[in-house]
Parts: structure tokens; sequence; C-alpha cells
């Protein structure tokens, strides 16, 4: 699969988000690491232990390929299996996935792209029922929705004792409406009935990459 600028832009928040609280991490995992960007670009800026875990044999074999080839392979372990049922043995501080946006919508003739588009395989109530179980108490996750999903959030952050942190809706440029939103949660607890709003948009007006933007891939993009 291409990589896509809305899964940098959250690979880059994520990884700012974790280096800025400054703590000490036990893990971090990565369910449905694809070629495994999103762990390599958290592990650029953050130096913990990160799993990733990848259902389709061939995005698993180039994700171990990326990973072997990059400066940060002793970080990182690329496990092959449904995350629905894979024993990772243990629970993480930090959870991270850009999973499949689509439920119940038209699939493509390409079954790679479906997999990693349609979530026939793993649904937004698989992930955060994973999440839920796999996250330390203390620990945060982060997700990329659509945001046409942001309404079923609530209801099933609930169901699977989870809550919001922080929330950034996602424009393609500031001419456009939202498309994507980037969520921070946690474990549920009394102090989860409020939480962060911002925004960011990718394009100026003149069809540049916005400041927000820059600030953020500065560090992996070559030409910024």
């Amino acid at each position: 699969m291409k990589v896509t600028t809305d899964a940098c832009l959250f690979g880059a928040w994520v990884a700012h988000q974790i280096r800025k609280e400054e703590k000490e991490y036990s893990g971090a995992l990565d369910i449905g690491t694809g070629t495994g960007l999103l762990p390599l670009m958290v592990a650029q800026k953050n130096c913990l232990a990160i799993d990733t875990i990848e259902i389709d044999t061939d995005s698993w074999q180039q994700s171990k390929e990326n990973i072997d080839a990059s400066p940060w392979k002793e970080q990182i372990n690329a496990f092959h299996g449904d995350a629905r049922t894979f024993d990772l043995k243990k629970k993480y501080d930090i959870i991270f996935s850009n999973p499949p946006f689509y439920e119940n919508e038209l699939k493509s003739s390409d079954s790679k792209r479906n997999i990693a588009l349609h979530s026939t395989d793993l649904s937004i109530s698989d992930l955060l029922r994973l999440i839920q179980y796999e996250l330390s108490p203390k620990g945060s996750f982060f997700l990329l929705l659509p945001y046409k999903r942001k309404d079923e959030l609530q209801p099933l952050l609930k169901l699977h004792n989870l809550c919001l942190k922080e929330i950034i809706f996602v424009r393609q440029s500031v001419k456009h409406d939202y498309f994507r939103i980037m969520l921070k949660g946690k474990i549920r607890s009394e102090k989860c009935y409020e939480y962060f709003f911002d925004e960011i948009s990718i394009w100026n007006e003149t069809r540049q990459y916005t400041d927000e933007f820059k600030a953020l891939l500065r560090e992996y993009y070559l030409y910024l």
C-alpha cells in the first residue's frame, strides 16, 4: 500500500506526543502495522521497545524488510498474525493504530487493498476491545480514523471502558472540511469528561504545507 500523507502526519503526531511527555515507557504496540511506517516514525524520536502485529503476510514481510534496513531495528519486533487472537503476553504503555477505515462499504477488486482499508477482519469495536485488554492502566492509545466515524466512537469507547484525552480534526487544506480525526485516549476513570480539541490542515490557501504540518514532519521529509 502507498504511504499516505495523513498516515505520515499521524505518525509524526504520535511520536511527538510520546516524546513531549518525557516518561519512561515499558513498551509500545502498533496494531495492523502494514509496512511499518508508524513504528519507524515513533522509534526515530523515542527510545522505547515497539512490538507490531500484522495479519497480511506480504505486508508483514515488507515491514520486516523496512525495519531491518533502518537504524531502529533493535527497537522493533514485528509479529505476524491476527491481533484478535495473537497472545502478546504483556501490557503496553502505548498503543497506536491506523486501522482499516471502512465497514459495510463497497470494496475494490484488490484483496490486499481491502485488508488495508476495510474492517472485515478488524472492526473499530474489535480494535477498542484489544486496546482495553492490552493497554496498561496508566497508558495511552492513539488512533487515526475518518472524520465521518466520530459519532460512533463515544458509545464504543464507553462499552470498552476507554475515554478520550485529545482529539485533533484534520483537513486536507484550509479550504476543505475535516476528513480525518487523530485521537489520544486512556482507560476510563473518573476524569474522563473533559478532553482537548484542536485542528490541523495539511495545505494552506496556496497549496503549500502549513506551518503546523511542517513543524511535525520536518524531521521526516527530505524536502520541507
